[in-house]
Formats: structure tokens, C-alpha cells, sequence
């Protein structure tokens, strides 16, 4: 079944805090919490929070922060390009916590595949504010990700709704998220709504 993988962006919530609308997240499959702006304690406290009120069956992960991951029982990390090694990464976490990676290229979803990565985060493959001018890679890109690893690969980018079936036929494992649901006034019916395009 096709993954929805929501990134957190605290900034971006409307009503209530992250928290409030972690515990609204019925229906996703990864919760990525991507607060690069909090120090380490603070990361820490607030992975711990939204741990406690995610519905059962939404894993969260932790982007970056290795050492946070493991110290607040998070189900695992994601890396970035500049991160730590995947391979090093994989060590410290061991066979059953889920590790991600952020590519950019065929290249380099190979390299993250063999390391250990159990998924890629690939985008972004539509025009995006938050990439503004940079051109998208776009579904044939993604079409040959996905063709060259034996792992997920989750598209990431301007999606919306609409745009769900082209990049689940284009060899997507799933979709990732922020603002469709981050910024939404009513973030349970945008899940919903996301994994009825999934399904």
C-alpha cells in the first residue's frame, strides 16, 4: 500500500499546536519531524509529546537528529544529503529502527539504497514555494529513481491531491507532505483526502 508521509513544520500549523495536530494524523503512514531550528532539549521534549498522542500506526521519525531519534524512542531518522553517512547511521540504529534519505539523483538513490536506507524521500518533483526557483525534476526522474532501487521511493514537492495518481504511475512508493497538511485548517480532512487518492 502506497505510503502518506507527512513533514512537520510547526510554523505552518493554523489553529492549536504541532502536538494538537499530531494526534489528528489518522491515516499517515510517517510523521518526519523536521524542526531544525529547536536545540537538541527542546527537539527531544517535543518528540517525546508527540510520541505519546500519534494514532496507532503513525511511526515518527526524526529528521537529522540521530542522537535525538534514539533518546526519544522515535521509530527512526531522516537524512539529508549533508547528514550523517547512511552506513554510520545504519550502525547506531540497529535492523529495526526505519532509516530515510533525501536524494537527488539516480546516483545517489543508489549509493543511499546500498548503505542501508529503507526508503528515499525524492523531490521536488513539482514547482514549489519552499524550492522557489529551482526547476522540479519532475515524474520522468522519478520514473528512473524508482526504477533503479528496490526500496520506496517517495515523491516529494508540490503535491496536492491531483497530482497523487501520476506520481504513484510514475514508480512512487508514496507521497510526502508539508503544507497540505501542516497549513491546513482542517488537517484531519486533508489526510483524508490524500489517502483517498492513495487508495
Amino acid at each position: 500500500m502506497a505510503w502518506l508521509y507527512v513533514i512537520s513544520n510547526r510554523h505552518q500549523v493554523v489553529t492549536g499546536s504541532l502536538v494538537d495536530l499530531a494526534a489528528r494524523l489518522a491515516g499517515v503512514d510517517y510523521l518526519q519531524l523536521r524542526e531544525k531550528d529547536l536545540p537538541a532539549g527542546e527537539l527531544y521534549n517535543l518528540a517525546r509529546q508527540i510520541k505519546e498522542v500519534l494514532p496507532a500506526g503513525t511511526r515518527l521519525l526524526v529528521n537529522d537528529r540521530l542522537d535525538v531519534a534514539l533518546a526519544a524512542g522515535a521509530d527512526g531518522v531522516h537524512l539529508g544529503e549533508n547528514s550523517l553517512p547512511p552506513a554510520a547511521a545504519r550502525r547506531l540504529l540497529g535492523p529495526d529502527k526505519i532509516l530515510g534519505v533525501s536524494v537527488h539523483s539516480v546516483e545517489g538513490a543508489r549509493r543511499a539504497a546500498a548503505a542501508g536506507a529503507d526508503y528515499l524521500l525524492f523531490g521536488h518533483i513539482f514547482t514549489t514555494a519552499s524550492k522557489a526557483g529551482l526547476p522540479p525534476r519532475g515524474l520522468t526522474t522519478l520514473s528512473e529513481v524508482a526504477a533503479n532501487v528496490n526500496i520506496p521511493v517517495i515523491a516529494l514537492g508540490g503535491i496536492t491531491v491531483d497530482r497523487v495518481t501520476g506520481c504513484l504511475a510514475a514508480g512512487a512508493g508514496g507521497v510526502a507532505v508539508m503544507s497540505a497538511v501542516m497549513a491546513a485548517r482542517e488537517p484531519a480532512a486533508a489526510v483524508t483526502a490524500l489517502r483517498r487518492a492513495l487508495e
